[in-house]
């Protein structure tokens, strides 16, 4: 088999960072290349090298995983499948389009800036623009997005019967069957205290006058971000974002933010978060390096009152009997993303309105502590809440609907949970054979070392078992 220079290893390497493996291959060093790499395998067109092989193992390493030959046997064979999914991919005219690829590009970008440090130290890793870098490498993700959807494709018809269900679950071994945490599913009622007029022109007026005195070199941006901006997260950094790319934002953020040149500071913009005022600092096409400083209008003590007079009324009807719960949810509640489900909050980890009891702190610790003594189906008395995603202050009444006990998944309970478990099993099934099928019709090639130490899942190469 050919052999292949250090300037394809500093490829894989990067194709590594991409598909968010490890980029730790070590590469020649010098002006002359030296052959440090090799193909293992082949399929069809797509190559496979030793390096792709070794970084994911030591990606497995690096996360506690052991590793041995036959390591490295069943990460060549995740390789030769995904392969075999692109060459008939290609085959069957399956499309993606480059809106796609770009949106993946950029957050494997972001990714691999993060672990390095930044949008500048990638490029001078690399020895390259962040633009040579997408185009040079947009045909390898347009790959691993193909293989995605051959997959797709082939298990899409898939599906599970309840008796399948039912037999899939009597046949798994006890020690298999997985141990559920508590969970629940909760529900709120939200009043935000209502901002004025008056109260905007205050943080409009203010963050003006911050403005002014930056351009005129009496302030610097970052000592006015660090003092007075109301966003936690950037005021300990001067209001520094760090780099970022179009779409993580909100759209009046970026459409202030685009039309900046270098060091230009914007005007004044309203968002659902306040005013800001943005400062870009680089941009590399997409991605963009800013800071900003943002006044959130102050509630006013009245407002507060008024809101805190308004959600007692409301908690002295549900608790009269006069309205449900559920009905005064989605009459009064400020919150749009609930007030329609009857005031039932969505879990973002699950897409649905189970949250794991050891999770939900993550997202919303008010509610951890506020439900953790409460019996299902009763709601709790009106208190203080802190809404960090949206950098609000409201009232809100919390409701516990559903609470189960940490138990051993069981078909009464866990039902959605043990179908998905078998439609996957079902799915590979389907693709097991879909594999066997494939490799025939394909040129398939493996390094004579692995065809004598591996011992494969699938037969590759005719003979092979």
């Amino acid at each position: 088999m050919r052999t292949v220079t250090s300037q394809f290893i500093k490829s894989s390497i990067l194709l590594a960072g991409f598909l968010l493996l490890g980029s730790s291959a070590i590469f020649a060093q010098g002006s002359e290349p030296k052959v440090i790499d090799k193909i293992v395998a082949q399929i069809g067109d797509e190559i496979i090298l030793l390096s792709d092989v070794q970084n994911q193992r030591l990606q497995l390493l690096q996360n506690g995983s052991d590793g041995d030959k036959q390591t490295d046997c069943a990460i060549l064979e995740e390789f030769m499948y995904e392969k075999l999914l692109v060459n008939q991919a290609k085959i069957d005219s399956v499309v993606v389009n480059d809106a796609d690829v770009n949106r993946e590009m950029e957050e494997r970008l972001r990714y691999i800036a993060g672990q390095i440090g930044s949008i500048e130290k990638l490029e001078e890793f690399y020895g390259k623009s962040v633009a040579k870098i997408k185009a040079e490498f947009f045909e390898l993700i347009k790959k691993r997005l193909l293989a995605d959807e051959m997959k797709r494709t082939i298990t899409e018809n898939v599906k599970v019967t309840p008796k399948e269900v039912e037999k899939f679950f009597k046949n798994l071994p006890k020690d298999s069957i997985p141990y559920i945490n508590s969970k629940v599913t909760v529900a709120h009622i939200v009043l935000y205290p209502k901002i004025t007029q008056s109260d905007k022109d205050k943080a409009f007026n203010e963050l003006s006058g911050y403005k002014v005195q930056i351009e005129s070199g009496k302030q610097r941006f970052a000592t006015i971000a660090t003092l007075h901006s109301d966003d936690p997260g950037s005021k300990i950094s001067g209001g520094d974002l760090g780099w970022q790319t179009r779409g993580t934002m909100v759209p009046e953020f970026e459409t202030a933010l685009f039309n900046l040149k270098n060091n230009e500071i914007s005007d004044v913009i309203e968002t659902q978060y306040g005013f800001h005022i943005i400062q870009l600092l680089d941009r590399k096409g997409d991605n963009f390096h800013c800071r900003h400083i943002l006044i959130s209008p102050a509630v006013s003590d009245q407002a507060l009152v008024k809101a805190a007079t308004s959600i007692d009324s409301i908690h002295q009807a549900i608790s009269t009997g006069t309205i449900t719960f559920e009905e005064a949810a989605r009459r009064y509640s400020d919150d749009e993303n609930s007030k329609f489900n009857g005031g039932q909050i969505v879990n973002p980890y699950s897409g649905d309105y189970l949250w794991d009891i050891q999770n939900i702190n993550d997202i919303d610790p008010q509610m951890s502590r506020i439900i953790e003594r409460m019996n299902p189906g009763k709601f709790s008395t009106p208190s203080l809440y802190d809404n960090y995603q949206e950098q609000k202050q409201g009232i809100r009444i919390v409701k516990l609907i559903s609470k189960t006990e940490p138990h051993i998944a069981s078909l009464a309970t866990d039902r959605q949970l043990i179908e998905m478990a078998a439609l996957n099993e079902k799915r590979q099934v389907v693709i097991d054979a879909w594999i066997t099928s494939k490799i025939s019709g394909n040129y398939v090639q493996i390094d004579k070392s692995y065809l004598k130490d591996c011992k494969f899942k699938y037969s590759w190469i005719k003979g092979d078992s």
